[in-house]
């Protein structure tokens, strides 16, 4: 897998590493070393993921992911973050980030985030023979070719994960799926991330496609299980 990368991180250490690992897995990089040099570059298109470093000078990689996502909900963004604090990391992904992943790291669960991360939303969700076709369940409609939501007709603008979700809840409803099975089947993770990942993803999800996200009527909660789109 190739394609363009966009480091945003300070320090020029971990960047100048970053950037040796990933080009030896050819990728092509640009760095940026504060946030609104990170944002200039990352709203001037071109790239097919962002690695976003959360402490930042001028602006943070929060505020940073915020505006970015106001312009571009598709690429997919990896938050690098050396705090501890969960916090950090659930208002990272609130914000619209697609994943995250601690300081120190090995680089193999990096490119393993990258590889997930990257790859095609077509392969993630549906067998080849129903890719094309498009997806209803009540007042939700999923054009899987043109990468639209429509409820009641009226368009959802969706994160490239938040349609990857929703895309393969469509596929099958009414079946329960625990959050280590959406993390290997949406994420595509080849091992067991951190299952808060999901749940902003579902609460994000929730809130865009649900008249009252405290009530769903389509993506609901199994205590203890999982969760499930209804029919």
């Amino acid at each position: 897998m190739s394609g363009r990368i966009l480091i945003i991180e300070d320090e020029k250490a971990i960047v100048d590493i970053l950037k040796f690992n990933l080009e030896k897995n050819g990728y092509d990089t640009q760095a940026a070393y504060d946030g609104e040099e990170g944002l200039r570059l990352a709203l001037e298109g071109g790239f097919d993921l962002l690695l976003l470093d959360l402490m930042l000078p001028k602006m943070d990689g929060i505020e940073l992911c915020r505006q970015f996502r106001e312009k571009d909900t598709q690429t997919p963004v990896v938050i690098l973050t050396a705090r501890e604090e969960e916090d950090d990391k659930v208002t990272g992904l609130e914000m619209g980030a697609d994943d995250y992943i601690t300081k120190p790291f090995s680089m193999r669960e990096l490119m393993a985030r990258i590889k997930a991360n990257m790859r095609k939303r077509a392969r993630q969700a549906q067998p080849e023979d129903s890719q094309d076709e498009s997806l209803e369940v009540g007042e939700l409609r999923l054009d899987p070719v043109g990468c639209e939501v429509y409820r009641s007709g009226n368009v959802v603008s969706l994160t490239a994960k938040e349609f990857d979700l929703l895309k393969f809840f469509m596929t099958q409803p009414d079946r329960t799926f625990s959050r280590e099975e959406l993390l290997e089947k949406v994420w595509n993770y080849e091992y067991y991330g951190d299952m808060r990942t999901v749940d902003v993803t579902v609460r994000r999800l929730r809130e865009k496609i649900e008249s009252d996200p405290a009530q769903p009527r389509y993506i609901v909660t199994k205590r203890g299980l999982g969760y499930m789109l209804k029919s």
